[in-house]
């Protein structure tokens, strides 16, 4: 016995502290991406479907560029021309900086659970449990936040193309919005279901449907309006700060920031898909800053192009649209009705593989937390894969049903349904601070073994350095009111939400939670295991180690 302990003692000193054999993998031998998940103590459930190319389309179709900026278009225009213009640059830059510490760690543990796995295996042992549970329940939240916001942006967009149509003889109200954002997700639930192959495809659609949007868009929409218009003058565009809240100009530019994070904040969905991938460990960080860098970039011309094509820089006028949308009402001024609802119908379509795409990160987030015994109450039945489809569905179907529940802000009016986007902000932006930050303290950068991307001690601290500051600025405006004078109306919930279901996670967790949830654990049998050791006996182990 004591011989065999000492073997598996060894194997395990291998795996959790000298990993860096097994960093680089052929990309054609899809084994040894199984063998590395094994490693990290999990077998393969999971079909590997996702190409580089597909996996970097995860995260580019859930962003969905052209369709996520129509939803989030006001925010940025509340701070003027310049402000629009200026936040999105700004906030692009830091966004890659995030991206840069994602990849750092998934290139060196590619694993579903991603972000609070992360947070356990990098914390001080005093409080690697109650914090990965933590960081589990924020990035579930977060992301479930992000399906909502996504559909609510679908509702608004195809119900804008009605109102357009209908020369504006159309009421939009809070019912409709949640009835169509309802049936979104419903047929979410049905499509991300499907085996992984066929949703592995459905990214491939979704970048070229996307790019077809943006190209259209940037060159249709200042050809038309040039026709009948005059282009706003450079001059007019970078010094436009017309404010359309009560607080300060400067902190108006900063709440702007807010919109370019929402667009360009589900690079994490990669980590999600890490085990759907080939060659995880290059394939993430393409995939992460690839989606980025081209939202980042493709997003500065459509803003250009929007902030260029607004009739005579009238900004009220845009934000007060019959249409309901303020993207709709720069279509119709350029284009015209009938290309207005074409092209509304477009986005709305773009939008849709954007909702279908991220359910399926979302669920597999809530899938792999639900693995690890993580998920509150219901982890039995959601953790649970039909070994013949490998696609976690019940997951999925959870995740939908989260996503219904948390949509009814909609019916509040504005203010909730801007919360649904604040809320998708704040919470995964807390999932990614927490180990990026744990990586660089001495107790995780001890233990941190960087995998095939990573550009060195130095470099790579000061972009993870200049990433948490962000971060952490972000979680900040994500709390605060869209303007001073805080009513039932304009009041932000994000801080009641979000703050409260961190609270409620922790005292769950301290009530009851950590009679079920010790970390992240292993799934692996006696005979999966990599060296025909038992997980209980590396499981003694690792619990005499803590004493």
């Amino acid at each position: 016995m004591e011989a065999i302990k000492s073997r598996a003692e060894a194997h395990l000193h291998d795996v959790m502290s000298n990993r860096s054999e097994v960093r680089y993998i052929d990309p054609n031998n899809h084994e040894g991406d199984e063998d590395l998940l094994n490693q990290i103590g999990y077998k393969q459930e999971l079909r590997r479907h996702y190409s580089t190319f597909e996996t970097f389309g995860i995260a580019f179709s859930i962003m969905s560029l052209l369709p996520s900026i129509a939803s989030i278009l006001p925010i940025l225009l509340e701070s003027g021309l310049l402000g629009a213009w200026l936040s999105w640059f700004i906030a692009s830059i830091f966004i890659f900086l995030v991206g840069m510490g994602l990849s750092f760690l998934g290139s060196s543990i590619p694993t579903s659970g991603g972000l609070y796995y992360y947070t356990n295996y990098y914390s001080p042992e005093s409080i690697r449990v109650p914090l990965s549970f933590l960081i589990g329940c924020a990035n579930s939240i977060g992301l479930i936040a992000g399906v909502c916001g996504i559909n609510y942006g679908f509702a608004v967009e195809v119900l804008s193309a009605v109102a357009i149509q209908k020369d504006g003889n159309f009421e939009i109200t809070n019912a409709k919005l949640y009835g169509l954002f309802a049936a979104c997700v419903v047929s979410n639930i049905v499509i991300a279901s499907l085996a992984t192959k066929q949703a592995a495809k459905l990214q491939a659609v979704s970048i070229y449907l996307n790019l077809f949007l943006i190209v259209l868009f940037i060159i249709a929409v200042p050809v038309g309006y040039s026709k009948h218009h005059t282009f706003n003058s450079r001059e007019l565009i970078f010094s436009d700060l017309t404010n359309f809240r009560t607080w300060p100009i400067g902190w108006s530019v900063c709440l702007s920031l807010q919109g370019a994070a929402w667009v360009i904040g589900a690079f994490d969905s990669v980590i999600h898909c890490s085990e759907e991938c080939k060659n995880p460990q290059r394939a993430m960080a393409w995939g992460i800053l690839g989606s980025i860098g081209a939202c980042g970039v493709l997003g500065v011309a459509i803003v250009t192009v929007c902030v260029a094509c607004i009739m005579d820089g009238d900004i009220q006028r845009v934000l007060e649209s019959s249409t309901g949308s303020a993207m709709a009402q720069i279509i119709y001024d350029a284009l015209g009705k009938q290309w207005a609802v074409a092209f509304m119908a477009l986005i709305a379509l773009g939008q849709y593989f954007m909702s279908t795409s991220i359910i399926i990160a979302t669920s597999r987030q809530v899938w792999s937390f639900a693995r690890d015994d993580g998920l509150p109450v219901v982890y039995q039945w959601v953790k649970y894969v039909d070994p013949r489809i490998k696609v976690p569905v019940r997951a999925t179907i959870f995740a939908g049903i989260i996503a219904l529940l948390m949509g009814l802000l909609v019916l509040i009016g504005p203010a909730g349904a801007n919360t649904l986007f604040s809320l998708g902000i704040c919470s995964n932006s807390l999932a990614f601070l927490v180990p990026i930050l744990l990586i660089m303290l001495p107790y995780g950068r001890k233990k941190f073994i960087p995998g095939p991307f990573w550009f060195g001690n130095g470099v790579s601290y000061v972009l993870m350095s200049l990433a948490v500051f962000w971060l952490t600025l972000l979680m900040m405006l994500t709390m605060f009111p869209d303007n001073r004078e805080v009513n039932k109306e304009t009041m932000n919930y994000t801080v009641v939400i979000n703050v409260g279901s961190w609270i409620l996670s922790l005292a769950y967790f301290f009530v009851h939670g950590y009679k079920k949830y010790s970390g992240p654990k292993s799934n692996l049998d006696d005979t999966e295991f990599i060296d025909g050791s038992s997980v209980a006996l590396v499981e003694e182990i690792l619990s005499e180690k803590k004493v």
